[in-house]
C-alpha cells in the first residue's frame, strides 16, 4: 500500500487534500525539538506583528540543521508527498490569541506544506477564496487521492482543524493553491 493510500484515513475537512495525523511524533521528540528551538540564539528569531519566527534552510549555502533533518526526513518518508528532500523550515511561535489572518503563500512552498504543532494547540482555518470560478485547474494531482471528489472548489465549505501538540497537518493541491484557498492560524487555549 502506498503512503498516499495510508493518508486517506487522515483526510479532514471539506477539501480532499488536507490530512491531519495526530501523535505524529512522541512527547520526547517534541521536547527535544522544543529544546533546540528555545536554545537558538536571539538573533535567529525574527519578531513580526503577531508572532516570532525562526527560518532554517531555504537559502543558498544554508542547510536545515541536523536536529531538524530527522523530522523532515520522517515527514517526507512517511507521507511520500514531497517531490524532493525538505530543505526549508519555518518555526512560528504563537502566543494565546495570536495568529495570522487567512492568506495565500503563493509558489514559494509549492506543491505541499507540512505543519508540525509543538507545545500547545493551534487552530488552522481553511477558507475558500472569494473569487473562485469553479475551476480545478490548479489541482496538480487529481488522482492522488483515490475516490476523492475533486469537483467544483466553490462547493468546499470553510473548515477548521485543531492541531494538537505532536500532530502533523499536510495540505496540497486545492488546499494549497493560492487561487483556491486561504488559510490562517489562531493560537487557542483549550480547556
Amino acid at each position: 500500500m502506498e503512503a498516499t493510500d495510508d493518508l486517506n484515513k487522515f483526510k479532514v475537512g471539506s477539501v480532499p487534500t488536507v490530512f491531519y495525523i495526530p501523535d505524529f511524533i512522541s512527547d520526547s521528540d517534541q521536547n527535544l525539538l522544543l529544546n533546540h528551538i528555545n536554545a537558538a540564539p536571539v538573533s535567529k528569531w525574527k519578531v513580526l506583528k503577531n508572532r516570532r519566527l525562526q527560518n532554517w534552510g531555504g537559502i543558498v549555502h544554508e542547510k536545515v540543521p541536523p536536529w531538524l533533518t530527522k523530522i523532515t526526513e520522517k515527514i517526507s518518508n512517511e507521507s511520500s508527498m514531497f517531490p524532493s528532500a525538505i530543505n526549508h523550515v519555518l518555526i512560528n511561535e504563537y502566543l494565546p490569541n495570536q495568529g495570522i489572518m487567512p492568506h495565500q503563500d503563493g509558489p514559494a512552498y509549492f506543491p505541499v506544506v507540512a505543519i508540525l504543532s509543538l507545545g500547545s494547540p493551534v487552530v488552522m482555518d481553511f477558507t475558500p477564496h472569494s473569487s473562485l470560478s469553479g475551476s480545478t485547474s490548479n489541482i496538480v494531482d487529481k488522482d492522488s487521492i483515490e475516490g476523492a471528489d475533486h469537483g467544483n472548489v466553490t462547493n468546499y465549505l470553510p473548515f477548521s482543524v485543531a492541531l494538537m501538540p505532536g500532530s502533523l497537518l499536510i495540505f496540497k493541491d486545492t488546499a494549497y493553491s493560492g487561487s483556491e484557498c486561504y488559510w490562517g492560524y489562531r493560537a487557542q487555549e483549550f480547556q
